[in-house]
């Protein structure tokens, strides 16, 4: 019986995992700016999906992920494990005409801006023109649809309430390459592989 041929390109991103009793704090106030949007205005992204974006690669042929786990497999063993916090909501690019809503992560040891420095500069060989992107760590909890900013000023105002939320802490142990294949419904995320950080070896 003939088989499908693999996808010639796959999405990928690579990413941080938010363990589930922090992403179900972030959630209760991801509800709460809900409650004060008007409908339609924002896609918002599902609770089982909040991640810190480390670098979003885009699509990739498939037959580079093997020298991509080789190249990511040294700096993330190079780099020690992380201590973050989830803090406080925010907007990019600001809260005058907002396009993204996130929760701030932040770590105790300086190390994540470092350690997104580091991937950027092992995966230069996949886009050698791109320029280096602006890092800002984040939890994405929704987007904003074009024209939707007029409506939300009890949003903003939440938001500013929410500044100084915390919503936990924890211990990151390893970075995660995440495939995301887009549906009618939504986008599924996949986990493909994960990189120890401060060890010597890739788990698959």
């Amino acid at each position: 019986m003939a088989t499908e041929n693999p996808a010639p390109f796959l999405r990928l991103f690579l990413a941080l995992a938010v363990p589930p009793e922090v992403r179900r704090e972030i959630g209760r106030a991801q509800a709460r700016l809900q409650r004060n949007s008007p409908p339609g205005t924002i896609r918002w992204a599902p609770l089982d999906q909040f991640h810190i974006t480390l670098k979003f690669l885009g699509d990739v042929p498939a037959e580079h992920v093997t020298a991509l786990q080789t190249s990511l497999g040294p700096v993330c063993a190079a780099c020690p494990a992380l201590q973050l916090s989830a803090e406080g909501i925010g907007f990019f690019p600001n809260a005058r005409k907002p396009r993204v809503i996130w929760a701030g992560a932040r770590d105790t040891g300086g190390r994540l801006g470092d350690l997104h420095g580091r991937i950027e500069e092992a995966l230069r060989w996949l886009a050698p023109n791109e320029l280096p992107e602006k890092f800002a760590g984040h939890i994405t909890l929704g987007r904003l649809k074009p024209g939707g900013h007029a409506g939300i000023p009890k949003l903003i105002e939440l938001a500013r309430n929410l500044r100084e939320r915390h919503f936990g802490e924890w211990r990151a142990d390893q970075v995660e390459l995440v495939r995301s294949e887009l549906t009618p419904v939504r986008a599924e995320h996949t986990a493909m592989a994960a990189f120890p950080l401060g060890a010597w070896r890739a788990t698959i």
